[in-house]
């Protein structure tokens, strides 16, 4: 049995990319479906919105791995 190396705030980063990247992969099929059943509009009207969630996201999520791998290296 092995014990668990791993620290809180790399579980925490780990977790956060997981779901980061299952958000933009579920935008994507809903992207996707809204263009086959002809809801462009609607889309297009969301996307700049969950453009710029996921771009506020994404960089605080790129600071949260930069803050993990520092302290992970200190370790």
């Amino acid at each position: 049995m092995t014990t668990n190396q791993y620290s809180r705030l790399f579980k925490l980063t780990v977790k956060f990319l997981k779901y980061f990247l299952l958000g933009i992969f579920g935008l994507a099929i809903a992207y996707i479906l809204s263009m086959s059943f002809g809801a462009l509009n609607f889309v297009a009207v969301l996307l700049p919105f969950a453009g710029n969630w996921f771009s506020k996201l994404g960089i605080l999520l790129l600071c949260l791995m930069t803050t993990t791998i520092i302290i992970e290296s200190l370790r």
